[in-house]
Formats: C-alpha cells, sequence, structure tokens
C-alpha cells in the first residue's frame, strides 16, 4: 500500500506502519483510522480496496510529508529573518528550548573539540 508516495511496510500492523509518514504518529494513525472506519489491528496487504481508499482520504485532510516539512523550515526562516533569540539559536546550531549548553548539548552541538593541548601545564617553583 503507498500512500503519498510512501510505501506502507505490508507486515506491520496498520497503526504502526503509518506512522512511517512525516508528521503522522500513533494518535493521528489512530484518528486516520477511526475516521477510516478501519481496525488498528489489521495488516496493511489485508486490506480491501475500499478501506485504503478510505485512509487515503483520511489522509488527505491532514498536512504531512512534503507540506509539513516545508512549513516547518518556512517558520525556522521567519525567526531567522526576524532576528528573534530561537531563530539566532537555529542559526549557530545551538538548542533552542532553554536546555543548558555548558556540558550536554553534544547532538546540536557535535563531537567535542579539545581546547589546548589537552595536558597539564608543570607548575614553577
Amino acid at each position: 500500500m503507498r500512500v503519498a508516495g510512501i510505501t506502507i511496510p505490508e507486515e506491520k500492523r496498520i497503526e504502526i506502519g503509518l506512522t512511517i509518514l512525516y508528521g503522522v504518529g500513533r494518535p493521528r494513525a489512530h484518528k486516520i483510522l477511526d475516521m477510516a472506519k478501519v481496525s488498528y489491528g489489521v495488516k496493511p496487504r489485508e486490506l480491501t480496496v475500499d478501506q485504503e481508499n478510505a485512509i487515503r482520504k483520511a489522509i488527505e485532510t491532514f498536512k504531512i510529508e512534503g507540506d509539513l516539512k516545508r512549513e516547518v523550515a518556512g517558520n525556522i526562516k521567519r525567526l531567522k529573518d526576524i532576528k528573534t533569540y530561537r531563530g539566532m539559536r537555529h542559526q549557530r546550531g545551538l538548542p533552542s528550548r532553554g536546555q543548558r549548553t555548558k556540558t550536554n548539548a553534544r547532538t546540536r552541538r557535535g563531537a567535542k573539540k579539545t581546547m589546548g593541548t589537552g595536558r597539564k601545564i608543570a607548575e614553577k617553583k
């Protein structure tokens, strides 16, 4: 089964398979399946053509994949353009939600860069 140009895994339950789509987590997958009146536990290969079409129609009501990615990128670009604090944090590649950066923040900042020689200087007497 293909939805929005993405192939849903055939061997997983449909509620889990839908989470492959960007912008669809478990709660939204449940909402989509409720709208389409499809059981959560059914596998994609067991779906009828009518059920597949109902799921596609339900998914079209939400902003997912490319449209959502474009919107998020546009929001970040707007923050950068108006030079907000959050925008500047995005520009500098630092955490933008108030986390500490003296230690941690390795995901955003990358690998540690050692300063100096990395050895202690012998004290003079």
